[in-house]
């Protein structure tokens, strides 16, 4: 992958956390599927794009970042498909 590949992946996984963020503080109500999806690959894209231009730092945030929006999203999966639809 070159180097501008990587930083456009880069760009688009933080216009996909930056929407998000904006999402959660603007929504009367959050979606935390939607929410956590987009946490979730925002994450990888920016995993992506680390992987050509590698920093320690960013790779620690955006793998733990990941994770969690992982665990979230689980759980916000679970807690949906235990809620009866009326």
């Amino acid at each position: 992958m070159t180097p501008l590949a990587a930083d456009v992946i880069g760009l688009i996984g933080s216009a996909i956390f930056l929407a998000a963020f904006a999402y959660a503080n603007l929504a009367k109500q959050l979606n935390k599927v939607w929410f956590n999806l987009a946490n979730l690959l925002g994450a990888i894209l920016l995993l992506i794009s680390l992987s050509v231009t590698f920093n320690l730092a960013a790779f620690v945030l955006e793998a733990a970042w990941g994770a969690i929006a992982l665990v979230g999203l689980i759980l916000a999966i679970r807690a949906k498909l235990r809620t009866p639809r009326p």
